[in-house]
């Protein structure tokens, strides 16, 4: 039956495959857009007819484009040609020829857009209440305010009428309403996405969100989305593939306990507890980071230079119309009158050495795990304070793009008063790989209901297993045998130069290993020969433009060669020139480096 199709990416191919029209499924969005009966979420829908003529036009079933047939929404700050774009305000509407480069990739890749969402207006917000529309209502909870901006998008996924949305996300749009709403909200590395025909909020910050009902296929939007963009001044090019596994060993920073906030709210508290430990059973080691730099760096995002360039996307309409815009919207960037220039380079400033301090905090380890909300609120509660209790909800989310980070929000269990659970792993620009790996573990091991729609993950959630990444293009595999593989003390060597983690694997069985004399620390040496055994290894692929700087780093005896795997395979790895085995102990019966490390600390210990 239609009706109980689940509109994952997953469930629709398999459907697709089976023979199902996609027209049919154009016809079930709309009768569930209708039965949703919430005036909030659509700002403006595709006519039905039009709707199933993209269907049709589609031909017949075509897996290699990914996302043929999957039914999508845009917020309505981003432009789909022909369709009024509102940014949220009808005094500022205009019709565009084109559409934003995000969506004419995602089309091109075979996505059928029904419609565009509702948003707090100029998405300066995180409420989802600043709309001259109705509040959509939270697909959980409808006392509780949908979160925003991206309000829309996320209870338009989270209530199962279209497979994915954009929204966009400068303060936490794209990450708040997926957390109030029970869903995944990715937002990329900026620039990941091409902002080409979107209204920006502040454009130096500005990045294209996506909401799904997984990670996986939030990670095959970004995937489609993720296009080069020479037009646009502000874009990067970011190699996939977007979901790679989860390296063996890994290290989360989290808020130490003194510097946690949750204003009072005990169960938030418990949930997020809850997921650390949760992390833990997964093998991370969670490292107390002080937060006090992240909090400053927040704080900057609603004052100085970046209300000055919300401003400057308004500037006219206050002028001719001030009365259009929301009230407390205009009372918030109409603040950017009183700065002078010399208050925004100040701003500046103080943003850079703020980057180099949360840089040194995060040393060490591989992402951060935050609450994505603190807390979460009622409408009434927010309209009665509605800057405060709105300023509140960012307290995890408004440093991130300042910082030049990547992050997800993805849902983990239900908190004890009932209220959805969401934790957000945060890391360096070019890192959503690896973020989207752990939260992909994380969403499957919870076993939660997807959204409100009730419809179970398509995971098995007792062993979720990453599948194996492929190289990225523009990279060089190396494998790493001691102290470069995950957890161990060179593996900052990697991750800083964007390596990023592919599998673990062994070599041929014709190797030896070897702990070199000399030290601290003690380093491996693996060489081949004649008599030797299968070793064990990590292979992580590096950007080929960081791999001489990297080898400029590896010390003799030590040098990189071709290493045979026991798949048949072969990658450049550490070798080590048997004149270095002077005075080195022969440690092959361990199998590998870190088995070798374990038993030598508990033999310490005992």
């Amino acid at each position: 039956m239609l009706d109980t199709l689940p509109f994952t990416l997953q469930g629709l191919r398999a459907a697709y495959g089976a023979g199902l029209d996609p027209r049919d499924v154009v016809a079930e969005v709309y009768r569930r857009i209708a039965a949703a009966d919430d005036p909030g979420i659509f700002i403006s829908l595709v006519p039905e007819d039009a709707a199933r003529a993209s269907a049709e036009a589609l031909g017949r079933w075509d897996p290699a484009r990914p996302l043929w047939g999957i039914p999508f929404a845009v917020k309505d700050n981003i432009d789909a040609r022909g369709m009024e774009t509102t940014a949220g305000c009808p005094a500022y509407a205009y019709t565009p020829e084109a559409d934003a480069f995000a969506v004419a990739a995602l089309r091109e890749a075979g996505a059928i857009l029904i419609g565009k969402t509702n948003l707090d207006q100029f998405a300066a917000g995180l409420v989802g209440v600043r709309t001259p529309w109705p509040v959509p209502r939270n697909a959980i909870d409808p006392e509780i305010v949908p979160g925003g901006s991206s309000a829309g998008s996320a209870v338009a996924v989270a209530r199962g009428l279209v497979s994915f949305a954009l929204g966009t996300d400068t303060a936490g749009s794209g990450r708040v309403p997926a957390a109030l709403n029970n869903i995944v909200g990715l937002k990329p590395t900026l620039g990941a996405i091409s902002t080409t025909g979107v209204v920006p909020a502040c454009r130096t910050l500005d990045a294209v969100s996506i909401f799904a009902l997984t990670v996986e296929d939030a990670a095959e939007v970004l995937a489609c989305a993720a296009r080069f963009d020479a037009d646009d001044p502000y874009a990067r090019p970011l190699a996939g593939p977007f979901l790679t596994p989860p390296p063996p060993v890994l290290r989360i920073g989290v808020p130490r306990a003194a510097d946690l906030r949750f204003f009072g709210d005990a169960a938030a508290a418990d949930g997020y507890e809850t997921a650390l430990q949760m992390l833990g059973r997964e093998g991370a080691q969670l490292v107390p980071l002080p937060f006090s730099t992240f909090y400053e760096t927040a704080e900057m995002l609603y004052r100085g230079a970046w209300v000055a360039e919300r401003y400057a996307v308004i500037e006219d309409l206050l002028a001719r119309d001030p009365e259009a815009v929301h009230p407390v919207t205009r009372g918030i960037i109409e603040g950017a009158t009183s700065l002078s220039a010399a208050d925004v380079f100040r701003d500046f400033y103080r943003l850079q050495a703020l980057k180099r301090a949360a840089a040194e905090t995060m040393r060490g380890v591989d992402m951060l795990c935050v609450p994505s909300i603190p807390t979460s609120y009622r409408v009434d509660e927010v309209l009665a304070d509605p800057v405060a209790l709105n300023s509140r909800l960012g307290t995890y989310t408004n440093f991130v793009n300042l910082l030049d980070m990547c992050g997800i929000a993805v849902p983990v269990a239900p908190l004890a008063d009932g209220r959805p659970g969401s934790v957000t792993l945060l890391a360096r620009a070019g890192h959503d790989a690896a973020v989207a790996g752990m939260a992909a573990r994380l969403h499957a091991r919870a076993g939660v209901p997807l959204g409100a729609t009730g419809w179970t993950h398509p995971s098995d959630a007792a062993a979720p297993a990453a599948t194996e990444a492929g190289l990225p293009p523009g990279h060089l595999a190396i494998a790493a045998v001691g102290a470069h593989m995950s957890g161990l003390p060179l593996n900052h060597e990697l991750t800083g130069r964007g390596g990023r983690f592919l599998r673990t694997a062994s070599t041929a069985p014709a190797y030896r290993l070897y702990a070199l004399a000399g030290g601290p620390p003690k380093r491996p040496g693996l060489v081949r020969t004649g008599r030797g055994a299968s070793i064990a290894l990590e292979v992580w692929a590096l950007p080929r433009e960081s791999v001489g700087d990297f080898l400029a780093g590896i010390p003799s005896p030590l040098s990189i060669g071709t290493v045979s795997l026991a798949d048949g395979t072969a990658v450049h790895g550490f070798l080590c020139e048997s004149a270095g085995l002077n005075g080195a102990e022969d440690i092959t019966r361990f199998g590998g480096w870190r088995a070798y490390c374990a038993a030598t600390a508990q033999a310490v210990a005992s």
